[in-house]
């Protein structure tokens, strides 16, 4: 420690403790330098350092005075207890490979080297947006453009960017009951809600045809709590929703990647040919719940308003993360994984 500031801390302590009180006059610079056994230029330092944060004043010819900072607490009570925190347990019961993950990092350190440093454009990188569109028409039969696909962290992230796309003055619908952090988002973004209430398919038709809303916000695949999914027909009435009222429907397609009697269930933004649905995926539960990557897919009709309110913006997704997830993409592991999971749950059914 140097020395100054070992000064500095004790009368700093006395201060804040009442040991020195408002008005009372410190040792001269002389005197502190003998008490202490250091040059009058170090106790000049520390007393510097005191008067600059407003404990101390000075005063022409008199010296220096204890500042009145009516301090609110204790030396005793400011004290930090070093608690150390617990780590999470990890459960290895998961059926992620993290070697074969830990193998494409180094492969993307190693090949892409200083790409990894260059700043990631507001939707992401060009890459891994490829890559999710190459991924969705293999696996689920989704065409998009990769200009359609924005990054996110998170599914909450991906709602917050809608809101910010089609606008904080819409009352937004939601199922009821609905996953919590749904309308959290749309509380903390300042926005109305419109709560559906669910019947056994899908939002009940009569609360579609009678409630007042202008976006509609569904979780069609295994809707959490209720583990609802909607029928097709559910699905259609959606859709004739929004093209009724001019709107759009955002389609949280969270876990569907693991229906097991075949292939996914179609998705509402296949349904309607991409032109009425922002469609919502994350790959925290296809791959680990501490991968915070989503995406989201617009309309093409919507990427003119996107670019006008949230161009320049910083993507919140690591450039590594998302060289990484794209090459994992890229290599067929994510589906090999994807195939291996569903495997394990028909074997548990």
């Amino acid at each position: 420690m140097k020395k100054y500031y070992s000064i500095y801390e004790k009368l700093k302590k006395d201060i804040i403790s009442g040991e020195y009180k408002a008005g009372d006059k410190l040792p001269s610079k002389r005197v502190m330098a003998d008490i202490t056994g250091y040059s009058q230029i170090t106790v000049e330092t520390a007393y510097g350092i005191l008067e600059q944060e407003g404990y101390i004043t000075p005063k022409e010819r008199s010296g220096y005075f204890v500042s009145d900072i009516n301090p609110l607490y204790s030396e005793q009570e400011s004290a930090v207890k070093r608690e150390k925190l617990i780590e999470p347990k990890v459960d290895k019961s998961e059926p992620f490979e993290y070697s074969l993950w830990f193998k494409t990092v180094r492969k993307v350190i190693s090949e892409r080297d200083k790409e990894l440093f260059i700043k990631a454009p507001t939707e992401g990188c060009a890459v891994l947006r490829n890559a999710i569109s190459d991924y969705l028409s293999r696996y689920r039969g989704i065409s998009v453009e990769p200009r359609q696909i924005i990054i996110g962290s998170g599914a909450e992230q991906l709602y917050e960017t809608a809101i910010k796309i089609l606008g904080r003055d819409k009352i937004y619908g939601i199922e009821n009951p609905s996953y919590k952090q749904i309308e959290m988002v749309y509380n903390q973004e300042g926005v109305k809600v419109c709560r559906l209430d669910m019947g056994s398919d899908g939002i009940k038709s009569e609360e579609l045809q009678s409630k007042k809303f202008d976006v509609l916000h569904v979780t069609p695949f295994n809707s959490y709590p209720s583990c609802v999914t909607a029928s097709v027909k559910k699905r259609y009435e959606y859709l004739s929703w929004a093209k009724e009222n001019n709107s759009f429907v955002i389609e949280d397609d969270f876990a569907s990647e693991f229906f097991i009697p075949g292939n996914p269930i179609e998705t509402l933004y296949s349904l309607s040919g991409g032109k009425r649905v922002i469609y919502v995926n994350t790959f925290s539960k296809s791959l680990s719940a501490s991968m915070r990557i989503g995406y989201m897919i617009i309309p093409k009709t919507l990427l003119s308003i996107y670019n006008n309110k949230l161009k320049g913006f910083a993507c919140s997704v690591p450039v590594l993360d998302q060289y990484v997830l794209a090459e994992f993409i890229n290599s067929g592991s994510f589906e090999r994984h994807l195939n291996r999971i569903r495997r394990k749950m028909n074997k548990n059914d």
